[in-house]
């Protein structure tokens, strides 16, 4: 699960990165949307697989304990009928099924840890998901806006007249001013983008402290009620 963990730190990182120098964001986010709902679909199929495991080593370690209670209780039976070796025999067998249920416990509860560590790291690839995603939804209607604005500024500048130079430099301007707009938008695009990381990196720790904390006060009641 520590490998999950890592490809995302790297894919973020790498988004990151790229965001600086991409011309076209919006492209490079679907590109990371696409990848990220592809280790959503991987990691569910494991949690799958992972939690019915889980549940037949519970149900391997309860049947032992089932039969551990059952082999007690022959003994028990078998010593007020006097029966003393049947008694032993039980015994015996209670050990075997006491200590079969000790395995099946010690692996099911590795298994449970690891099966709610896939669980915290599925929910954490769809909240980022779903972030990216409205984001990604936001800087498209930007750039939207930005080709739509330039389409319109091309058109002004066709019916210009291009007779004189004062229409040359005309044209010249609002070409150059077309230009420095485009950058500057994309800049601010770019530094959102960054921003955007930085807030939800911050807003997932704040997050995992948060529910940290209340795990621990949840515990401490437990102790006080028990």
């Amino acid at each position: 699960m520590s490998l999950i963990k890592r490809m995302r730190d790297i894919t973020v990182a790498t988004l990151n990165e790229r965001l600086e120098k991409a011309e076209d964001p919006v492209r490079l986010i679907d590109q990371f949307l696409w990848s990220t709902r592809e280790e959503i679909i991987q990691a569910e199929r494991l949690y799958q697989q992972y939690a019915g495991h889980t549940n037949h080593l519970r149900n391997q370690w309860l049947q032992a304990e089932q039969q551990k209670d059952k082999r007690e209780q022959q003994a028990m039976t078998a010593l007020k009928a006097g029966e003393e070796q049947v008694a032993r025999m039980a015994l015996q067998e209670k050990a075997l099924h006491d200590e079969r249920a000790t395995q099946y416990k010690t692996l099911y509860e590795q298994s449970k840890q690891n099966v709610d560590e896939l669980e915290d790291q599925l929910q954490e690839l769809r909240s980022e998901y779903q972030a990216v995603y409205d984001k990604r939804e936001y800087y498209a209607a930007r750039m939207e806006s930005l080709r739509l604005q330039q389409r319109l500024n091309a058109r002004y500048n066709n019916q210009v007249p291009g007779g004189s130079p004062s229409g040359m430099f005309r044209r010249l301007d609002d070409r150059i001013s077309d230009m420095e707009l485009e950058a500057g938008s994309l800049r601010d695009l770019r530094r959102a983008g960054q921003q955007f990381i930085n807030e939800a990196s911050a807003s997932m720790q704040s997050l995992q402290s948060t529910i940290e904390q209340e795990l621990q006060q949840l515990k401490r009641k437990l102790e006080k009620e028990g």
